[in-house]
């Protein structure tokens, strides 16, 4: 036996490292849509604290693209008051602009309207009138 300290084996931590988002996770998260962002956003991947401090302090074009859009599907589906099936059904395109839904929710189409009111509180069965579901006494 030797009175020499032993090495310590023991794995060090590793420090961590910064996860990247994609573009396209990026533009979902921000509910943006990804072909009307800019190049340089398209092209590089945003880490987490990047994507916290686009949301806490936005800039120029991000605050014109969600104010003007385009917009990608389910913000036209929210905007609209709608789901996201309801705008297939509906035959409208999966981008629009905040003056194309301003424009629809203007001219109230017909499905657009019966769509609303599928999605409205209380529109469901009562309860207790489910298929299979006895009604309570």
């Amino acid at each position: 036996m030797t009175d020499a300290p032993r090495e310590d084996r023991r794995q060090q931590p590793k420090p961590k490292k910064e996860q990247l988002l994609s573009p396209a996770t990026a533009a979902k998260k921000l509910e943006l849509y990804l072909p009307a962002t800019p190049p340089e956003f398209q092209q590089t991947p945003i880490s987490r604290t990047a994507l916290a401090e686009l949301q806490a302090n936005p800039p120029a074009w991000l605050v014109t693209l969600r104010r003007e859009g385009p917009h990608p599907r389910s913000v036209v589906s929210a905007r609209l008051g709608v789901s996201n099936s309801a705008l297939a059904r509906g035959g409208v395109s999966d981008v629009m602009t905040t003056a194309e839904i301003a424009a629809l929710l203007a001219e109230m189409p017909e499905w657009l309207v019966e769509e609303r009111e599928k999605r409205a509180p209380g529109s469901g069965r009562a309860p207790g009138t489910a298929v299979g579901e006895r009604p309570t006494l």
